[in-house]
């Protein structure tokens, strides 16, 4: 398997899970007083949409490349 096919799997892949999943969460932690031997910090969740234009476009790139990447050797 060529690296043109491989990447045209990784975007198809990847837009699939954009189309299920429309976005992911991570936590950000912050450090905001240290006095001492006490350490108080805040979690912070943060949201990403991820557009559902980006989801379809990346399937279409995907698809693209897995069709017509490999045609011309």
């Amino acid at each position: 398997m060529n690296a043109i096919k491989t990447a045209a799997l990784v975007l198809i892949i990847a837009g699939v899970l954009a189309l299920a999943y429309g976005g992911f969460t991570y936590t950000k932690q912050t450090h905001e007083v240290k006095i001492g031997s006490l350490d108080l910090s805040v979690n912070q969740t943060e949201t990403v949409n991820i557009p559902l234009w980006a989801g379809i476009g990346a399937i279409g790139l995907g698809s693209l490349l897995l069709l017509f990447g490999s045609k011309g050797k």
